[in-house]
């Protein structure tokens, strides 16, 4: 068995989600890092494309895609907005998207993170733990395990 990396694996399951009913805001969602940068991306999703159709045959469909984002970063993406619209139309074909509405959402209140101080194993739990392993051969392994068995049991408490 081969392991894949989560990354690898969202496009696979995406795309299969998105294939019937939301093939372009799936394509979006899942380039949306690419369109817009790492920074960017974990500040502003994609939510929702609104189609229109034109009233004159010979004019295109009109889309709108809608984007989740703070205030702040609303005003800032507003004036990136052409240079995103230029990279989803560039990606996805000619005028595609032909608007980006901001959808305003409240900013989250981040708690500050204070490290847990790690716990210690009592001598019983570390002597039953070195046990269980002292048949395992290979030194990288059993370290590896010996970690992973010390987490676990820390856990608990």
């Amino acid at each position: 068995m081969v392991l894949k990396r989560l990354s690898d694996a969202v496009p696979e399951v995406t795309s299969k989600v998105f294939a019937r009913k939301y093939i372009a805001l799936g394509r979006i969602v899942t380039h949306w890092e690419d369109l817009v940068g790492a920074e960017t991306a974990a500040k502003a999703q994609p939510v929702k494309i609104h189609y229109r159709k034109a009233k004159d045959q010979s004019k295109k469909a009109e889309a709108t895609l809608d984007v989740a984002v703070t205030s702040a970063d609303a005003t800032f993406l507003h004036y990136q907005k052409d240079v995103i619209l230029e990279k989803i139309n560039r990606i996805f074909g000619d005028r595609w998207i032909t608007d980006i509405k901001f959808l305003h959402v409240p900013q989250e209140q981040k708690k500050r993170y204070t490290p847990k101080k790690p716990k210690k194993l009592m001598p019983a739990e570390e002597k039953n733990l070195r046990g269980m392993l002292e048949n395992i051969a290979d030194t990288d392994i059993k370290s590896r395990l010996e970690s992973l068995g010390a987490s676990i049991l820390k856990d608990r408490t």
